[in-house]
């Protein structure tokens, strides 16, 4: 009864249906990816792929990996900005970009795997007698696995959650419904305990791997045009990463809210947004540091197709957002938030495409495969969300969706009596300053 007096006339959200007219389009786009996916595993990387000896380095590689990488960032960043700098305002953005940025490197692992020719040989880089240390991609593919990891452990509290104080296995299990509550008590304390350790790992793996696919292309050498080939490669990857990962977080929750019919987090992405001019500033201050040094600033004005691209990546990805953002005003509007971030993840892209997709035409079955991934990470949020406790003004998806009889009825005694307590006070407070004045 005290629980229900405590909000005697809130009616829950209806929780959202799964299936909607857009979900439905992109259900259709899943479909289509996952039979040319398998169509892939089948038939090989030469049925399904303008891959050949000559050119080995796709789409999967570039779109899939090594952007998928970079728009998964704002897992480790918003990370960084709640559990260590400790910014509390911002922890209603922290569950959506964790499970954003789990349910996007598990597809970048997938991508990985769709693009190996050998593909069931994938789980041989876990063991130590096959590891080769000498190699950047094998410290790329360490990491990542590890960073899953990591991630499927720091999104286990929000599992446990969902489920403890509601286990009601079916049948003859019923009577392990005690057992299980009591080991999910146990992970629920357990991971309080440690949670910022994974949370320290989880940040550290990413630095590793973000700068690591730099390095990847470093080593390409001349295959890359020289406005993008530098040293300066991993660190940039990594900067690059720092300035997409809170655009990332912002740009989705605002298509979260639309989606599903909430208002958004405008404060918290505010707060939010102020961080991004100041990464945006470092990143371009290292570019033009870099062209300075190695003498490219001639060739970025030639006129050349190499330069019209770069200077568009720059200017449309890094330049604009950072005027846009250097505003307060609009900081606080979420169209300007919108079109920020959206300016940014395609910088991001376009900076990624243009380093690693070079002189490449990619078959309809490998686009395909890429936008089927990216519209099955699309439903598994949307699945995810509906159904475990990641998007607070959702609420709790284990409550009831709708107001029962018995639960008004509780709730209007107790609204009485707490206007009569309401009231009661402000007649005591007009007695007191009546008798103060006298």
């Amino acid at each position: 009864m005290t629980a229900l007096a405590t909000h005697p006339t809130s009616t829950p959200r209806p929780r959202p249906a799964f299936f909607t007219p857009g979900v439905l389009v992109v259900l259709a786009v899943a479909i289509v990816g996952t039979a040319s996916l398998l169509y892939r595993f089948a038939f090989g990387l030469g049925a399904a792929t303008n891959l050949n000896d000559a050119y080995p380095w796709g789409i999967w590689i570039s779109l899939d990996v090594a952007c998928g990488v970079a728009l998964a960032a704002g897992g480790f960043t918003t990370s960084f900005v709640v559990h260590i700098l400790h910014r509390e305002s911002l922890h209603a953005l922290m569950r959506p970009a964790l499970l954003t940025a789990m349910i996007g490197y598990t597809f970048v692992a997938l991508g990985v795997m769709t693009d190996l020719g050998r593909f069931w040989a994938m789980w041989h880089v876990m063991l130590p007698g096959m590891w080769q240390p000498n190699s950047v991609l094998f410290e790329v593919a360490i990491c990542v696995m590890c960073y899953l990891t990591v991630l499927y452990i720091e999104f286990l509290p929000i599992a446990v959650e969902r489920f403890r104080g509601r286990v009601r296995l079916p049948g003859v299990l019923a009577r392990l419904d005690g057992a299980v509550e009591a080991a999910l008590g146990v992970m629920d304390r357990t991971m309080n305990r440690v949670i910022t350790v994974f949370v320290v790992l989880g940040i550290m793996l990413s630095c590793m791997h973000q700068s690591s696919l730099g390095t990847l292309m470093v080593i390409a050498q001349d295959r890359l045009d020289a406005l993008w080939q530098t040293p300066l490669l991993p660190l940039l990857f990594l900067l690059s990463a720092f300035c997409v990962g809170f655009p990332m977080v912002i740009f989705e929750s605002i298509v979260a809210s639309r989606s599903f019919g909430l208002p958004p987090e405008r404060q918290a992405l505010s707060r939010l947004a102020a961080y991004i001019p100041g990464m945006l500033i470092i990143y371009l201050g290292v570019r033009v540091f870099d062209l300075l040094t190695r003498g490219m600033l001639g060739h970025l004005v030639d006129g050349s197709l190499a330069s019209i691209v770069y200077l568009t990546e720059v200017g449309l990805g890094f330049v604009a957002p950072l005027i846009i953002l250097l505003s307060a005003r609009r900081r606080r509007s979420i169209r300007w938030l919108f079109v920020a971030s959206s300016l940014v993840i395609l910088g991001v892209v376009m900076n990624r495409t243009d380093v690693f997709l070079i002189a490449y035409t990619p078959a309809l079955t490998e686009i395909a495969v890429t936008a089927g991934f990216v519209a099955i990470i699309v439903l598994l949020y949307r699945l995810v969300v509906l159904n475990f406790p990641v998007i607070e003004a959702l609420g709790d998806p284990g409550e009831p969706r709708e107001s029962t009889p018995e639960r008004a009825a509780a709730g209007r005694p107790a609204r009485r009596r707490r206007g009569s307590r309401i009231r009661a006070r402000g007649r005591r407070g007009r007695s007191e300053a009546v008798a103060c004045s006298g």
